[in-house]
């Protein structure tokens, strides 16, 4: 068998382009990575490890909150905490800020992550996946550690997500370019299979959640009625339309064979801001899609430049291919234009 880079050798190699570099990026990102092997090996497991698919109680986002999605959230929070280079971190599943503990080392980085991306895939074995993001920890806080998270994605240092499918894989992006680790069971480690991930300029596929049409806004109604009216409506092409019901597994389609990923703004979620969480969905996708040569957006602003407001805040999102997401923003414009 063929030597294959590691992930951990792979960030370590970029490290020593860093003046000052000091390998503790590396550590955290390993610890990380350790983390999402072990829920990779909770899903893997099924039914096999307890009742996974059963309700356990209603999280901070008012949905109900699975077995597994606990069981990801305390690995998690194990793996992470004890490893020297964490101040803190935030979660999907938990409603404040988790401090690392007194007692053990606090670093300079905070950590954010959605521990188990859907889970409401459980129940019927379909794919699911973790999302997480890197920030540096601000210098003067206050006593509001939330506040540290209130950053917006362009100043995130690394984005990631990990999709449990046939094969568990690692995408991550350090602010240059994309790239891809498939786990390699028998050694146990992330190893590079996908360098340098390019998200092609158009496409003819799109995901989105198509029951929620009557609740959209027109530009996004416009832009899909025109797809689905394929070549002979205005776009001149043939569309397909593709739904997983989670983000990561839509947005790794979009990494590997392009396409555009929705969840917009629609009228029962509109006093929400949106249906997806900023800091640790849309950010970290966001970054990865944008360092992939897509555009990331919520029709009307730029996402990685949104001003977080609270852990839990949502927004709007459309990401994926260049000239898809820009046609839908000049829809945007077009339409506050005439009704502004």
């Amino acid at each position: 068998m063929s030597y294959r880079e590691t992930l951990k050798h792979f960030i370590m190699r970029q490290q020593t382009q860093i003046t000052g570099a000091t390998g503790e990026f590396t550590l955290l990102l390993d610890d990380v990575s350790s983390a999402c092997k072990g829920v990779a090996n909770l899903v893997r497991r099924g039914e096999l490890s307890g009742e996974l698919g059963a309700a356990v109680g209603i999280n901070v986002q008012d949905e109900n909150q699975k077995k597994l999605d606990v069981m990801a959230n305390e690995l998690a929070l194990s793996w992470c905490e004890k490893g020297g280079q964490l101040f803190a971190m935030a979660s999907e599943e938990m409603v404040d800020v988790y401090p690392v503990p007194k007692g053990l080392k606090r670093g300079k980085y905070l950590l954010i992550f959605d521990p188990l991306d859907g889970s409401s895939n459980i129940e019927v074995n379909g794919p699911m996946g973790t999302i997480f993001s890197i920030l540096e920890m601000p210098e003067d806080t206050g006593d509001d550690l939330a506040q540290a998270f209130m950053q917006p994605g362009n100043r995130q240092l690394c984005a990631g997500y990990v999709l449990f499918g046939p094969a568990t894989m690692m995408v991550i992006t350090t602010g240059n370019g994309v790239n891809g680790f498939t786990l390699n069971p028998d050694i146990g480690e992330f190893v590079l299979t996908h360098p340098d991930i390019r998200i092609p300029e158009d496409t003819q596929e799109f995901a989105i959640n198509a029951s929620n049409r009557r609740h959209w806004e027109p530009p996004v109604r416009r832009y899909i009625e025109e797809c689905l009216e394929g070549k002979i409506g205005p776009r001149g092409k043939d569309f397909n339309m593709r739904w997983v019901a989670a983000m990561v597994a839509d947005v790794h389609r979009i990494l590997t064979r392009g396409g555009i990923f929705m969840y917009p703004i629609d009228e029962k979620i509109r006093e929400k801001g949106g249906r997806l969480r900023l800091l640790y969905e849309a950010n970290p996708m966001s970054f990865i899609i944008e360092q992939a040569g897509g555009v990331a957006s919520t029709g009307r602003e730029r996402i990685l430049d949104v001003k977080p407001t609270g852990l839990h805040q949502r927004v709007p999102v459309i990401i994926g291919a260049k000239n898809e997401v820009e046609t839908i923003i000049g829809y945007h414009a077009e339409y506050d234009a005439e009704n502004g």
